[in-house]
């Protein structure tokens, strides 16, 4: 057993969203057994004080093989079109050994900095890679771990954004989305790994193909993702190639419903914002990387007040260029209040996003609250440094001040980063080797 005890306060997330002062967390078997005044005689104890403690934040959009491309010139300051016909050719030079460093160090980032679980989104596999190498990567860290396998299959010579070398034939597309969940696929109540189907977008596949992986996934019982309406060239394209919006189209081909959920969704329009609304489907919000790219803001308000699911997402790390959840939680909220004004969007609002929304997204009913037979993944914030100092609601600080990494982390009860340091891999070896395989790509 495992008992958090003296935290300053809990923040619970659950159905009445209490805060508890002083309280404690009971932890067995990976599972939270009690909060609020417990004790646990012969317990293992991790003292909180001066700390609040928050469930993991949840992390709905990320492509971890990124973390080797970060800040490469010719795409620093492109549109997305551009930007993608920069990072192309880099990406088509990645093995399975870049796929599992690269996951490793996405991973350690996003632990230290309080995500307890993640997806992924990888849509290309040259020389020899899997969606494999990124499990096993995730299986060290220890972190829950959504993984989606993506694809694009249409290229430049036929119209397509990607160069020929990185698409794929459909048939084979869909023969290894059958073995990866046949394989991985954990839809039990606890699990550490769930697979979901994910083109990568209209604009790299095709009709048939996001079609196809609609009717497989429900076969399948798992969820399905890709990238919609993320800019103003994303919409003309759709325009242009499909005759209606972004929205239309994914609901033409089977992609609104509660097992959906689309990342980015910036120029949603109100009629799209009621469809998802209507067949509850799900929206992960990149505040980071839509500013980096200039995509605009999403409208994060009309939705969440429509009723649509939002969570957030680091997105890839060539396109942030970190991954901190903690930091896209901050982020959308001052950008509602840049385009809806100051008392759109509260730090209480904005931190609920990164936990309990995220975990709606992803389809998790076990995590994203601090509460009786809730999994236990915990995030334990110092409150005691330079960043809250001075902070009078530190539920609120979180938020607006800081600090921005977690002293200690828990995923299913289990200790991921002890005092700040991360326990399950040794973080500065996979920063080294991260280093070193960013070099070869760059010679």
């Amino acid at each position: 057993m495992i008992l958090i005890r003296n935290a300053d306060v809990i923040v619970t997330m659950d159905g009445t969203r209490r805060e508890i002062f002083g309280g404690s967390v009971l932890i067995a078997d990976g599972v939270i057994k009690a909060i609020g005044e417990v004790d646990a005689p012969g317990a293992e104890v991790i003292d909180a004080t001066g700390c609040v403690v928050t469930p993991g934040l949840v992390n709905t959009h990320h492509h971890l093989y990124q973390s080797l491309t970060r800040a490469v010139p010719g795409g620093q300051d492109a549109l997305l079109f551009g930007w993608l016909k920069t990072l192309y050719p880099i990406w088509a030079r990645f093995g399975p050994e870049e796929m599992f460093v690269s996951t490793q160090l996405g991973l350690s980032e996003l632990a230290l900095t309080g995500c307890t679980l993640t997806s992924d989104h990888l849509y290309l596999y040259p020389n020899g890679s899997r969606l494999d190498d990124t499990i096993a990567a995730a299986a060290e860290v220890g972190l829950r771990f959504h993984p989606t396998r993506g694809a694009m299959s249409i290229g430049e010579s036929a119209g397509g954004l990607p160069p020929d070398a990185l698409v794929e034939d459909e048939r084979a597309i869909l023969e290894d989305c059958i073995r990866v969940v046949d394989a991985h696929h954990d839809a039990r109540e606890g699990a550490m790994v769930r697979v979901g189907i994910a083109p990568c977008s209209p604009f790299s596949v095709s009709r048939d193909l996001m079609r196809d992986a609609a009717v497989l996934a429900r076969d399948k019982g798992v969820m399905l993702h890709t990238h919609l309406a993320e800019n103003d060239e994303d919409v003309a394209y759709s325009q242009a190639q499909f005759g209606c919006r972004p929205g239309q189209y994914a609901e033409s081909l089977g992609w609104t419903g509660e097992d959906v959920w689309h990342a980015h969704c910036v120029k949603l329009n109100g009629a799209e914002i009621d469809l998802f609304a209507r067949t509850r489907t799900s929206v992960a919000h990149c505040p980071c990387s839509n500013c980096r790219l200039g995509s605009g803001i999403a409208p994060v308000r009309a939705m969440r007040d429509a009723g649509v699911s939002v969570g957030l997402g680091v997105d890839g790390s060539a396109s942030n260029d970190a991954a901190s959840v903690i930091g896209e939680a901050r982020q959308a909220m001052l950008l509602q209040r840049v385009a809806n004004g100051a008392d759109s969007m509260a730090a209480r609002e904005a931190l609920e996003i990164a936990t309990l929304g995220g975990a709606q997204v992803l389809g998790r009913r076990d995590v994203g609250a601090i509460a009786p037979g809730m999994r236990a993944d915990i995030a334990i914030w110092d409150m005691s440094g330079v960043e809250a100092a001075g902070a009078w609601d530190p539920v609120a600080a979180l938020i607006l001040c800081g600090p921005s990494r977690v002293r200690h982390l828990l995923v299913e009860g289990r200790q991921i980063v002890r005092d700040g340091r991360m326990v399950t891999v040794d973080q500065e070896a996979v920063a080294e080797r991260a280093r070193e395989l960013a070099l070869g790509l760059v010679d």
